[in-house]
């Protein structure tokens, strides 16, 4: 099985440059986890719904008449009497939802990672506070990329910013305490927590290579399968 998500973060750096302040990318990213459920087809209940348009993906990442931050990806019953929308190159169809019944939310750690942990931290575990005020049973689940590359270039505007190992530390330097501070201060709110460790410098001709392909499709699968199994007990 081909991992639609995998696939969506690796295409976010792999001969394009990669721009962090896109907002939606986390969205993207997201996005794919739900047709990851649907192809991976262990929840009888999930395909059901899916089929017969009762559930979707939210267009807005919010339940209607719930206040909450949005999430990156939200998944749930879809509102009555509103349409269910398939858009091209998905399954799972698009719509407004009453409630989360699963929500994700991406980060992704390319540069300068130590400076923004604790913001990241705050964050994943704040979105989790929102998913279930929405519905104290929603399955969460926290996709956080972290990049090991030896040298990376970011941007801002027309400025390039390259890491020197000195002020500026390399992806490398910082990606395992990145990691350990992750597991230990945000992965204990979620449901599901999945680190993607990758490797990008985003200098042309932008290259791309996950840490090690084979661990991450293992992690990967077995997180979305009880994702699975976990929404057919809840729901």
């Amino acid at each position: 099985m081909e991992y639609r998500l995998l696939g969506a973060f690796k295409g976010l750096f792999e001969g394009v440059k990669y721009e962090h302040r896109r907002s939606h990318l986390g969205d993207f990213v997201a996005s794919h986890l739900f047709e990851d459920l649907l192809e991976l087809d262990r929840s009888k209940k999930l395909g059901e719904r899916v089929r017969s348009a009762r559930v979707a993906v939210n267009t807005a990442n919010l339940a209607v008449g719930k206040a909450a931050r949005r999430g990156d990806g939200t998944f749930g019953e879809v509102v009555p009497g509103v349409a269910a929308v398939v858009v091209p190159n998905f399954v799972v169809p698009r719509s407004r939802i009453a409630s989360v019944e699963i929500g994700a939310e991406t980060k992704i750690l390319a540069k300068a990672m130590i400076k923004q942990i604790d913001r990241v931290i705050t964050d994943l575990r704040t979105q989790v506070t929102h998913f279930r005020t929405s519905n104290p049973r929603a399955i969460c689940v926290g996709i956080v990329g972290v990049n090991w590359a030896d040298e990376y270039l970011s941007f801002e505007g027309r400025r390039r910013f390259p890491t020197d190992g000195k002020r500026y530390k390399h992806p490398s330097q910082e990606a395992a305490d990145a990691e350990d501070r992750l597991r230990r201060l945000a992965a204990d709110a979620f449901d599901e927590f999945v680190l993607l460790p990758f490797k990008a410098t985003n200098k042309p001709p932008y290259p791309f290579e996950w840490k090690d392909v084979a661990e991450l499709r293992v992690q990967y699968a077995a997180a979305i399968m009880r994702v699975s199994r976990e929404y057919d007990v809840r729901f």
